[in-house]
């Protein structure tokens, strides 16, 4: 009977470590959030005619939504066309001057017989102290004398006070002409608010008030909302430790505005990257975090208000780092450890020194050096000693994008 030869070689999946550069990341629990979502309300009140969206669907900036009644607020702005046009005549008229006219017109007249009164009494005085006229028709040339001289004075009085009364009507004219105007122009302002628009584009809510509903101005209840998408907010905390480091480090929270990624339910990443916007103004006592606002690109309009996922943020960069699965390394009483392939393929066992970890793997600060092969899958099978038969360890896809500081 022959003797039994040794076993084969155990069949493992390796990695070569090698010293590189990688970001280090950090993650926060976020939520995406309507920040300047707007109430669309009615300006007039009204009886809705038309309601010209879909719940739910996207929205330009103008667009028409509501319709209501306007025959109401045309009625408003021929009247008040009318009432301009009247105003306009009045003010014309004013303008003429015609009572004016007339009257400097009978102060001319008046001044003509004034000068023919003054010739028939300067023609008689002579005649009169010669006897060769009879003082009667002197008298009587005197008396209308002083008649044409009150009648002058008279009408003079009339032109001034006519003058001051006309520039008084076209002033009140003028001032009538302009009140109509504004009052046309508010009219036609109220026929356009008859007509309902989107005041900006993103997506649209339910109506709230259905066709053939009393629109009121002074509702309390607004006749639906629209929320911009493009980009999305995002709200996530962190702590006051977390803010302090950062603010000691890069500045990230203001001057450094570092890059975001979003990381969805699903599991996938928003595409695009997130800036910083905003960080509150106090620390919650509660909770001691401080609330960050960023925004993100969402021109598909993929996300919603009221999502949850994760931000992702890189806090530094990390140099020369030498990096291992998790799944390769071995925890025993604090101790941590991994299995490595000596040159004649032979299992060793190696104490090592972990750092952060990003995504699925580990720095390793102490215990490997570049060009070390760590045993990766079959290290529940090798033996210190051991040999091993190696192959490369290929890493799942879905591990290659997570990465958590």
């Amino acid at each position: 009977m022959e003797a039994a030869g040794p076993p084969p070689p155990m069949p493992v999946s390796v990695v070569e470590v090698h010293q590189q550069d990688i970001p280090l990341y950090t993650e926060y629990a976020a939520q995406t959030y309507a920040r300047d979502m707007v109430e669309v309300r009615g300006r007039v009140d009204g009886f809705i005619e038309q309601r010209l969206f879909q719940a739910g669907s996207d929205v330009r900036a103008g667009q028409l939504l509501y319709t209501l009644d306007l025959r109401p607020y045309s009625a408003d702005v021929q009247k008040a066309q009318a009432d301009l046009n009247q105003s306009q005549a009045n003010l014309e008229f004013a303008r003429k001057q015609v009572a004016l006219a007339q009257a400097e017109a009978n102060l001319a007249q008046a001044n003509a017989n004034l000068v023919k009164a003054q010739q028939d009494v300067d023609r008689l005085k002579p005649l009169v102290e010669k006897e060769a006229a009879a003082k009667q028709d002197l008298d009587a040339a005197q008396a209308a004398l002083d008649a044409n001289k009150a009648n002058v004075n008279s009408l003079k009085a009339n032109v001034e006070q006519t003058r001051l009364q006309t520039r008084t009507n076209i002033d009140s004219a003028t001032a009538q002409v302009a009140s109509s105007r504004a009052l046309l122009r508010t009219a036609e302002l109220n026929l356009g608010y008859a007509s309902i628009t989107a005041p900006i584009s993103g997506r649209i809510g339910d109506s709230l008030i259905q066709v053939g509903g009393l629109v009121s101005k002074t509702s309390t209840q607004p006749l639906t909302t629209i929320v911009p998408l493009d980009p999305i907010w995002v709200r996530f905390k962190i702590s006051e430790s977390e803010y302090l480091r950062q603010q000691d480090s890069a500045k990230a929270w203001k001057t450094d505005r570092p890059e975001l990624h979003l990381l969805l339910a699903d599991g996938s990443t928003l595409p695009g990257v997130g800036q910083i916007r905003d960080t509150l103004n106090q620390v919650d006592q509660k909770t001691g975090t401080l609330e960050v606002q960023a925004t993100f690109p969402n021109p598909n309009h993929v996300l919603l208000p009221g999502q949850f996922g994760r931000v992702r943020l890189i806090t530094h960069q990390a140099k020369n780092v030498i990096l291992v699965p998790q799944r390769a390394v071995q925890e025993m009483q604090s101790m941590q450890s991994v299995f490595t392939v000596s040159a004649d393929n032979k299992v060793e066992v190696r104490g090592i020194v972990t750092g952060e970890r990003t995504g699925d793997d580990w720095i390793v600060e102490q215990g490997l050096k570049p060009g070390d092969k760590v045993i990766v899958e079959g290290v529940q099978k090798v033996r210190p000693g051991s040999p091993v038969q190696t192959t490369p360890y290929k890493a799942p896809p879905a591990s290659s994008e997570q990465n958590k500081g």
